[in-house]
């Protein structure tokens, strides 16, 4: 599968939205929001959400066809005392897309992106415990496991475990 992986920003919007609602609906549980919530959001938000900034940047990852196949953001903490911490958030391969090493080449990007961010000293994530592609694949980058929230989510009257993960550069 040839690939090509780029920053998002504005003109990206509309592929991003339907990205992300797919995957609010595919794994809903891997999510802290909803699509319910998320369909509500118009074009200028999502336009404001994707934006670069040295604080916040999404990658996406494009199939040949320039389809829009997998996305993630990295969220730099802004309080003086907690800004050599990040955290990679929202990360999805579409399912025609996964088991290709798709997810490995968009993470890959972003850490290297990441790593040379000025006073930058750790990335985390949080990862549902049961999705056991996606903890293989954080643990094959480095990430390393320091806990375990229960119950973090709660989506149809079931909760799931989070695991939090973090990679010290």
């Amino acid at each position: 599968m040839d690939i090509f992986i780029r920053i998002l920003d504005e003109k990206d919007a509309e592929m991003y939205q339907v990205l992300r609602l797919t995957a609010l609906t595919t794994n809903p549980e891997a999510f802290g929001s909803t699509y319910e919530r998320e369909m509500q959001f118009s074009i200028e938000e999502i336009k404001q959400r994707i934006v670069p900034s040295e604080k916040r940047i999404s990658l996406g990852v494009f199939d040949e066809s320039n389809v829009l196949i997998g996305i993630v953001t990295f969220i730099r903490e802004t309080s003086i005392k907690m800004q050599h911490k990040g955290h990679i958030v929202g990360l999805y391969i579409s399912a025609a897309s996964r088991g290709q090493g798709v997810g490995n080449c968009l993470l890959t990007e972003m850490i290297e992106l990441v790593r040379n961010w000025d006073g930058l000293e750790q990335i985390s994530l949080t990862v549902v415990s049961t999705n056991l592609s996606a903890k293989h694949l954080y643990s094959s980058l480095g990430f390393k496991v320091y806990g375990t929230e229960k119950k973090a989510i709660k989506y149809e009257d079931q909760y799931y475990d989070e695991e939090l993960m973090v990679l010290f550069l």
